[in-house]
Parts: structure tokens; sequence; C-alpha cells
């Protein structure tokens, strides 16, 4: 929704963190209920000229299960600035993983939250696919949770071999802010150096809504306070959580800005802290 620029320019090799492609041509999993939006990579390239991005990180929605045919298509779509997070079953061989590296994955996704192919998701699965992440050089694992699942596994979550990278501010509610006991843990785990988290989905739980999301203001400061070096940011798009045509993709960068308060800030989250996360290089 929306056609106005963000009202602060961004940085050459800004990137996008966390954002979908749904494709009519790849059919959706049988666990999958609803209707996919058509939301194809020509579509979102005019999004990326409207906000100023560059590089983008294409990440495997549920809907299409263990079945990543179309976040790699958009991958060799989008060539070279682009990363992709997978989405895979815990008994995925190495092969499988090495293949999906050669098409610049970078990460495989671990959903708690929405209804996942395979069932219910559990800790054992995840700690089962950081293992075999291991292996690969440059790949995180990242996570999914509702803010009771951040408390009751903090232990695994640090212990995981691997970097970890929290989606959508932890689903904290706005409400709790940093006072939230699992923003007490997520503050322990950037503390423990291995640990990133997306600046993405402030509608998710805000009750305020667009276009300011005001009431995320002291979580989203808290957390650029606490590990400005391991934040990246992402648009969620085309944002299936909510109605469509109810968020404006240049909001919520407003909001990014909201949060960092300065631009050197803003453009080391959206330059690079995704350069080094995803492997884009500096240059």
């Amino acid at each position: 929704m929306g056609l106005n620029r963000p009202g602060h320019a961004l940085p050459p090799l800004a990137c996008d963190s966390h954002m979908h492609i749904f494709d009519t041509r790849f059919d959706p999993s049988p666990h999958w209920k609803r209707t996919p939006p058509d939301a194809p990579v020509a579509a979102y390239r005019q999004l990326q000229q409207r906000l100023g991005t560059s590089r983008t990180v294409v990440v495997t929605p549920s809907t299409y299960g263990s079945d990543n045919a179309c976040t790699l298509d958009a991958l060799d779509q989008f060539g070279d600035g682009a990363r992709g997070v997978a989405v895979v079953a815990h008994d995925v061989g190495d092969a499988e993983l090495d293949r999906l590296h050669a098409r610049r994955v970078r990460g495989l996704r671990v959903n708690f939250v929405s209804p996942q192919s395979w069932g219910e998701t559990t800790p054992e699965m995840l700690t089962t696919l950081a293992r075999k992440v291991a292996r690969q050089p440059g790949w995180h694992i990242q996570v999914f949770m509702h803010p009771e699942q951040i408390v009751a596994w903090a232990s695994v979550l640090a212990a995981l071999p691997v970097p970890l990278v929290v989606d959508h501010l932890g689903r904290i509610a706005p409400a709790e802010g940093p006072a939230a006991e699992a923003f007490g843990v997520l503050r322990r785990l950037l503390d423990g150096g291995n640990t990133w988290v997306k600046l993405s989905g402030a509608y998710m739980r805000s009750t305020v809504h667009g276009p300011s999301y005001a009431d995320t203001l002291p979580l989203g400061r808290a957390l650029v306070q606490a590990a400005p070096e391991r934040l990246v940011w992402g648009s969620d798009w085309p944002h299936t959580t909510e109605a469509p045509g109810t968020v404006n993709d240049a909001d919520l960068v407003d909001v990014l800005q909201a949060w960092c308060g300065s631009t050197a800030v803003m453009d080391r989250i959206l330059v690079d802290n995704p350069a080094q996360l995803y492997g884009f290089g500096f240059c």
C-alpha cells in the first residue's frame, strides 16, 4: 500500500532482510489452507524502487512447506543482490543443503508460530537443524517464536552452534516492551554475541497501528541500544498477517528511523549488518 517514499533517503546497498515471494506458478503445500497472495519478483522490484533498497533476503514462507522452489526461482531473478533463507525438514541431507548454498541460501528458518507441513515444530528439530547448518560456511538459524517460547527455551537457543536470528522483534508485546521477560532473554542472548534480531513486523502486535506504530518505540529503541551491530531490518512484504492494503512499507522505514535515532545507526542496520550476516560484501 502507498505511493510515498520514506522520509529519510536510504543509503546505497540498503537491504530488506526479510520478505517473501509468492508466485502463482508454484503450488502451495497441501497443509496450507489460505489462498496465498500474488506477490512476484516484478511487484517487489517496484517496492525496491520506491523504498530505495537494492539488496534483499527472500525467506521461504510457510505457505510452501519445505519446498523452496519459489524462493530459489526468485533468487535467480534477483541475482547477486539477494540471499535466501530456506525451510527444510529435520531429516534434510547434506547434499540438499549444499545445493541450497550454491543457490545463495544462507540460513534455515525454523517456525514455531505458523502451521508447518510436518506438524508441530519442536526444540529437538531446532537443535538437529543447527548441527547440520554448522558445516555450511556463513549460515545461520532463524527462528520465529512466541515470547513465552523464547523464555522457556532460552538455554537451547544460547547453546546453538551457529548464529541465531530471531524474527519480528521476538513477537514481544509493545505494551510490555523492554520490561517483558522475553526481552530480558533476548538481551542476554544479544550480549552473548551469537544472536541477531530482525527489526520487522512492527504491526504484528501493535495496538496503535500505522503509520507510526508508536507503541513499539520503547521496544525498538531498547533493542537498538542493546546491540546495534547485530540488528537487521525487514519489511516482511507482502504482509500476509495483515489485511491486504493496510501496511505502507514507507511507514515501516520511518518507524525504523524513529527506533534508530541517528542516520549512522540506521545505515549500519541497513547496510553493514546484513552484509556481514548474509555475506553480501561491502562493495
